[in-house]
């Protein structure tokens, strides 16, 4: 695998290393050693999958509260989206930043969010479906979230979205 560090700090996109034949590749999409020498949490809880019909579904900006605190990685196992942090972690160099990135079935690549992070989606294809492991489990009086279209953020969706929560429409603005 490798690991290609983002401008929000801490997190990472991963890159399958395939080893290719004439009957196509294998590759390592998890290894704990290899995560755990890279300096990032190699403990899964749980894994989850987010099954969406059609193009344009968001889901987000979601995040966990201490001291519920999630790492997750993130990765498409049918279709495309376009997957989007924030780093919300008042004591970073990249406070308030947002990065996003084209995660498909055909690129394999995953997306590494440390806690303190909001992450969400927005589908770029119908029939996508969104893979999760996850650290820590969900706890929902610890949920909380930011609106997708918050100009704190600023965030450049490459889509209008056509349906998502009512709960991620009416997030207030957050604190400047």
């Amino acid at each position: 695998m490798i690991f290609k560090p983002t401008w929000i700090a801490g997190s990472y996109v991963i890159e399958i290393d395939p080893q290719r034949d004439e009957r196509g590749f294998f590759a390592r999409s998890w290894c704990a050693t290899e995560f755990a020498e890279a300096g990032l949490v190699a403990e899964l809880d749980q894994c989850s999958i987010s099954s969406n019909a059609g193009a344009g579904t968001l889901r987000g900006m979601h995040y966990q509260i201490a001291p519920d605190l999630e790492t997750k990685v993130v990765s498409c196992r049918s279709g495309a989206l376009f997957d989007v942090i924030i780093d919300l972690r008042p004591e970073s160099p990249t406070f308030k930043q947002w990065f996003g990135i084209e995660l498909t079935a055909q690129n394999y690549r995953a997306l590494y969010i440390p806690p303190g992070l909001a992450h969400g989606f927005l589908t770029l294809t119908d029939n996508t479906d969104v893979f999760y492991q996850i650290s820590g489990q969900y706890v929902p009086s610890s949920g909380r979230g930011v609106r997708w279209n918050d100009p704190a953020f600023g965030i450049k969706w490459p889509a209008t979205p056509l349906r998502m929560a009512d709960r991620d429409k009416t997030y207030p603005d957050f604190p400047v």
